[in-house]
């Protein structure tokens, strides 16, 4: 379940509830019982790589572009 955060215009209070997609705008309460908060913008950060553990590295082929070297 999606984990979104939330401020309170009220008490400036940060928190973060989990909650369906689909109620994701929902209004929330603040901890302190406040109805005037607003939903936080939240950064994800994703890396690629993939690999599981034990696995051995990926070599890169390298190449630019295309992959072969062959773009000018």
């Amino acid at each position: 379940m999606p984990r979104y955060d939330f401020r309170c215009r009220t008490c400036g209070a940060t928190f973060e509830l989990r909650r369906a997609m689909a109620q994701a705008n929902d209004p929330a309460l603040c901890p302190q019982g406040h109805t005037d908060t607003v939903k936080l913008l939240s950064a994800v950060a994703v890396t690629g790589g993939g690999s599981s553990a034990g696995a051995a590295p990926q070599q890169s082929s390298g190449g630019g572009c295309c992959g072969g070297g062959c773009c000018s």
